[in-house]
């Protein structure tokens, strides 16, 4: 088991916030971080409650004008549970004596569990064993359990359960200029059988959220009989229990809680489904039971069980929990999309970039009916697209930078720097590319599931958009007989403008310029995938005719790609131009400069002037295609990229990246695994700890990087196993890793299950099941043909 649990075993409060979000409990519909139950929000607690697509819109007064930004809310806590010796002080950590703590995530079965021992002002000793859970099997439950057993004392003893609607969100210190009351309370009540009620509603997007809760106090399996007194107020209501209990004998208390909110299906009215929910709940053990049966059909789909280090094991199966936790079957059918800090804090406001195209990888091949849902978000904001790209003056779809709730741009305007306390202009919603990726997710998707229908229906009316969108972008260079793209921004945030220029974007972002020929090239072919009616009704009603076909047909062949020198790839045009930054001075200058554009700015300077990324940009076209299909690609716009090529540009961007985002060692862990093996493996396990050890000094606190997670699984399977979905088939062709003893995994090709064993250099393959009795599966440079149930051995020496 310790392979699936993550354990602390000491308090220390300074490290709490950070442990709450590595703790955080989620089902893919709520999530609560790992906060203390019997505290509220503290300097060092911080028990927010998150719910998959709980938006709200909210307007502050910042630096003379007025701006709107839409959040993630925190909602109402439901842990509230906390004792007292009667005439004492509530158990509060930070004031108690703490004689010992141990705090446990046992991902395996879903369960937080903390054993602690503590002794109050008047030398009372009091043992604790805390578990929790937030239900994967029914997702509008949890639970919270405490064992308590009075070490030295007898006496009266008072238990509190509580909900409390009096939060906001206060997770990141940076947002606390802004408005943070996103809830109005609207009501709390108490049933004839003890059910404590609460309810409110956000606001300006009036979601309504219920949460009823049940609490018993038990002894030897039987109910203790106990006084309760009730307290309500505008946004909460609690009970305090009042019984006797006697030194050494251990008691149990049973918090049952039901969440429900107005934009669930299936409901009469929230508060009502939250009261039915809780009674018929049974006990604690029951929905434990439930529960990890549920997470034991999702890992038995997920595992990726990988030999070399203990401590990298654990941190996969870390990262795999929280995507679960994230996007779990729960979000199937919900509209939702991929959050890029997960449901694990308040960062980034909940909102939805591009961080699914390192997810869906992952969920592809695992758990494509997840993927399936978390496109139909894009698909149900295709109108809101299409809107946006009219109002820029451009035709098609333009998919905005951050979403949020209905898909209009929730991308920032301005940004705290918290180095300088200097509100800048943020220029990053230019990053136009997000189109790709959400076009590249579609085509992925297909490939791993020859799911026609979506494709033809759903996919193909988003894909044609974008590609509609993109021919609207381009300029022509008559001079060069080259099409551009001007006034954008690529994946590297660093550069938003050029130096000295009052004017946002960027000419010819080469990663940009790159995917939309790509994009060109799919979507004719896609045209010619779908059936013949279905095509004419799409050309139709998207007024797209032979000479916008014809366009993509040129713009596919003559996309202007800039370079620097022979085989250098230019990030931008005029990139060339800038500035070398001092990399070793400001590395002994400062500890970390993973934010080099806030130390930059704290200094007065910009980024925009040198040749210093935040990430990969140009280098993020070797992550998402292979060598042959950048051939492929490249050779049509007029240009050879080989192998040579592409170790060129590895070594001339490594050199000049701060990797101030964690999906940055993804992509250079991926691109350097053929060329530099001990770099990418120290890539690999620096995307492992990116979040455990918070290597960005206390942004995990504010919620996980989700697709960095999903990017360190993707480098398993997809990079040290050599998993590649191809056109017709499913190729294996694993390297050959020093760092690695075994690593096995399942995967789901089209509707077939194959399991994947590689060690001490032989490669183990079996077809378990599917709908049809054989499968062709390529490995490494040939096609084998594979029976149900039979194992086949390929030796790789």
């Amino acid at each position: 088991m310790k392979k699936f649990s993550i354990v602390y075993k000491n308090w220390n409060p300074k490290e709490q916030n950070h442990r709450e979000a590595i703790c955080t409990l989620g089902n893919g519909y709520i999530a609560t971080r790992g906060a203390a139950e019997e505290s509220g929000n503290t300097e060092y607690n911080y028990p927010g409650t998150y719910l998959a697509g709980g938006f709200n819109r909210a307007k502050t007064e910042i630096s003379g004008r007025t701006i709107e930004n839409e959040d993630f809310v925190n909602f109402p806590n439901w842990l509230c549970l906390s004792f007292r010796p009667s005439g004492g002080e509530w158990l509060d950590l930070e004031r108690f004596k703490v004689l010992e703590y141990r705090q446990s995530l046992n991902m395996k079965k879903g369960i937080l569990e903390r054993k602690f021992r503590v002794e109050d002002a008047e030398g009372r000793k009091t043992y604790i064993r805390s578990r929790r859970l937030v239900s994967m099997h029914k997702k509008h439950m949890a639970g919270l359990q405490w064992i308590f057993r009075p070490e030295n004392w007898s006496g009266k003893v008072e238990f509190r359960s509580a909900l409390d609607g009096n939060v906001i969100n206060d997770n990141v210190a940076r947002y606390r200029d802004l408005e943070s009351h996103h809830l109005v309370p609207q009501g709390t009540d108490l049933s004839q059988d003890q059910i404590i009620q609460l309810s409110v509603q956000t606001k300006q997007s009036k979601i309504s959220m219920a949460q009823a809760a049940s609490t018993a106090i038990l002894y030897q399996g039987k109910l203790l009989p106990a006084e309760i007194e009730t307290y309500q107020d505008e946004g909460s209501i609690s009970q305090v229990f009042s019984t006797e209990i006697k030194e050494g004998n251990e008691y149990t208390v049973e918090k049952t809680v039901a969440i429900y909110t107005s934009r669930d299906v299936a409901i009469s009215e929230p508060v009502q489904e939250a009261c039915k929910s809780v009674r018929r709940a049974g006990s604690f053990a029951e929905m434990l039971r439930e529960h990890t049966l549920a997470f034991e059909t999702l890992w038995h789909r997920a595992d990726i069980k990988l030999v070399d280090d203990d401590k990298n094991q654990l941190l996969l199966r870390l990262h795999a929990f929280h995507i679960l936790q994230t996007v779990s079957p729960n979000v199937i059918g919900a509209d939702v999309g991929v959050p890029a800090r997960g449901l694990h804090g308040e960062a980034y406001r909940g909102h939805i970039f591009w961080d699914e195209l390192f997810v869906f990888p992952f969920l592809n091949l695992r758990f494509p009916e997840i993927t399936r849902s978390l496109l139909m978000y894009r698909y149900h904001r295709l109108d809101e697209a299409r809107y946006a790209a009219r109002e820029e003056g451009k035709r098609g779809a333009m998919f905005p930078w951050q979403s949020g709730s209905n898909g209009r741009s929730e991308s920032q305007v301005l940004h705290l720097n918290p180095e300088s306390g200097r509100w800048i202009g943020d220029n990053t919603y230019l990053q136009r590319h997000v189109n790709s990726a959400i076009a590249y997710n579609i085509w992925n998707y297909f490939l791993t599931t020859g799911d026609r229908k979506f494709l033809s229906f759903f996919g193909a009316e988003m894909f044609l958009s974008i590609a509609a969108f993109w021919a609207s972008m381009v300029i022509y260079n008559a001079e060069e007989d080259r099409y551009e793209i001007h006034g954008i921004v690529g994946p590297d945030e660093y550069h938003t403008a050029y130096p000295g220029s009052e004017e946002p974007g960027l000419k010819n972002n080469a990663y940009t310029n790159v995917m939309t020929a790509w994009v060109m090239q799919k979507a004719l072919e896609i045209l010619e995938i779908i059936d013949t009616r279905r095509k004419e009704e799409l050309l139709q009603s998207l007024e797209i005719n032979d000479l916008e076909i014809q366009l993509w047909k040129e713009i596919s062949h003559k996309m202007h790609v800039p370079f620097i020198e022979e085989g250098i790839i230019n990030q931008f045009e005029g990139y060339e131009k800038l500035d070398e930054f001092p990399w070793d001075e400001y590395r002994e200058k400062y500890d970390d400069i993973h934010r080099l554009d806030r130390v930059l700015e704290n200094e007065n300077k910009d980024p925009n002037n040198y040749k210093a990324s935040k990430q990969a940009d140009v280098l993020m076209l070797f992550y998402l295609f292979s060598v042959d299909e950048l051939h492929l690609i490249f050779k049509k716009l007029g240009h050879e990229v080989d192998e040579d090529v592409i170790v060129k540009n590895i070594e001339y961007y490594r050199k000049r990246t701060s990797h101030g985002s964690t999906l940055s060692r993804v992509v250079f862990s991926w691109i350097l695994l053929k060329y530099n093996q001990l770099q990418s493996w120290q890539n690999f396990e620096k995307v492992l700890v990116s979040d455990f050890e918070d290597i960005q000094g206390g942004t995990t606190a504010e919620g996980i990087h989700l697709g960095a997670m999903a990017g360190s699984l993707d480098l398993v399977q997809r990079g040290f196993l050599g998993l590649e979905v191809g056109e017709d088939t499913l190729w294996i062709n694993p390297h050959r890793l020093d760092y690695i003893k075994e690593v096995s995994l399942k995967v789901n090709f089209r509707s077939h299950w194959v399991l994947v064993f590689l060690a001490d250099k032989k490669l183990k393959i079996i077809f378990e099941e599917g709908y049809k009795d054989k499968l062709e599966i390529g490995v490494v440079d040939d096609i084998y043909e594979f029976h149900k149930g039979i194992a086949r051995e390929f030796s790789l020496a």
